[in-house]
């Protein structure tokens, strides 16, 4: 099932210039992991601390862009300067689980929205990614399969966060979106357990 995250070759192509750069200055992909998630760190406070107020929910579509990008770079600087290790596997999969959850469980406290639905989600997306990560035990590949991985969670609540950015208030639409999303992130949760299988036989 296609998902955002199958565009990443092409996104990848796109930040060669900037990957390159980052190189050259003696970046390290460690690095760029922690300024990641301490980016998302401050974004999800922003919310945390004014949650409803339009500009910091209207920067959030950005912050989710850069990270997407920073993440895709900090990949391409370890495997193409001789850079991956144990340690940047572990913050690699820990800062996004980390971010996902202090950029998105912020939405639980904006007036109007479900806060059960949005702790729901937060929880279904740490399940995924530590579905996808636990398949690997079991001689699979780390599995990114869809329909809701962290790309598409990204863009999901970077739509959320501009809708209500401009103005449009919470509702029923709201509940709908988070319902069918919750239940998308238990099938790919599904899709994760039986394709990591398939591939062990």
């Amino acid at each position: 099932m296609p998902t955002i995250y199958d565009l990443k070759p092409s996104f990848q192509r796109l930040l060669r210039p900037v990957c390159d750069w980052l190189a050259r200055q003696g970046i390290t992909p460690n690095q760029l992991t922690v300024g990641t998630a301490l980016i998302s760190l401050a974004q999800g406070l922003w919310l945390a601390l004014a949650p409803g107020a339009r500009l910091p929910l209207l920067i959030l579509p950005l912050v989710l862009f850069v990270r997407m990008g920073l993440n895709a770079i900090d990949g391409m600087l370890a495997k193409e300067n001789g850079l991956q290790s144990r340690l940047g596997a572990v913050l690699n999969e820990l800062g996004d689980v980390v971010s996902d959850t202090v950029l998105y469980l912020p939405f639980a406290l904006i007036p109007g929205v479900n806060p059960v639905l949005v702790v729901l989600m937060v929880i279904a997306g740490i399940l995924a990614e530590m579905t996808g990560v636990v398949t690997v035990q079991i001689g699979a590949s780390r599995r990114y399969d869809g329909p809701l991985g962290k790309s598409d969670r990204a863009f999901l609540f970077g739509c959320i966060a501009f809708i209500l950015g401009v103005g449009i208030k919470p509702g029923v639409w709201i509940d709908v979106v988070l319902t069918v999303s919750l239940l998308l992130s238990f099938y790919t949760i599904y899709n994760r357990v039986r394709r990591g299988l398939r591939e062990n036989t």
